[in-house]
């Protein structure tokens, strides 16, 4: 019973870290919410966060300033990488492997794909690679 208990209180740290991407829009991100010891390659001025957003596609990163775990949900502040847009998301555990990333105030997350600025939705599901 003891050990149950023990394991019981164990804190879960690795749901929020790691790379989980999305194919279609051919974006990730990458995350460690539990050490916030994230550094964005080519962003080295910001030092360490909790993570970012990142496309295949674009060499431009939103960097994750801030992400509070609660359980299966991450409240994330994300910012670009100029500092001049910024927005509220959550990033959700849906239990089934995947992961919904949901703005819920601020800028739309864009992205540059062959010259022309590209919205990411309001929502969008991410999964792990193995």
């Amino acid at each position: 019973m003891l050990c149950l208990t023990a394991n019981a209180a164990v804190k879960d740290s690795t749901t929020f870290k790691g790379r989980i991407d999305n194919d279609e829009y051919q974006v990730y991100i990458v995350m460690d919410f539990y050490k916030k010891n994230i550094v964005c390659p080519r962003q080295e001025v910001f030092g360490e966060n909790p993570g970012y957003f990142g496309a295949k596609r674009d060499t431009r990163k939103w960097i994750i300033e801030d992400a509070d775990v609660n359980k299966n949900t991450a409240k994330l502040v994300i910012i670009n990488d100029y500092g001049s847009e910024d927005l509220d998301a959550k990033l959700t555990y849906n239990g089934d492997g995947t992961y919904t990333l949901e703005r819920l105030s601020g800028s739309v997350i864009k992205i540059v794909v062959n010259r022309e600025w590209v919205k990411i939705p309001k929502k969008l599901v991410f999964k792990r690679k193995e």
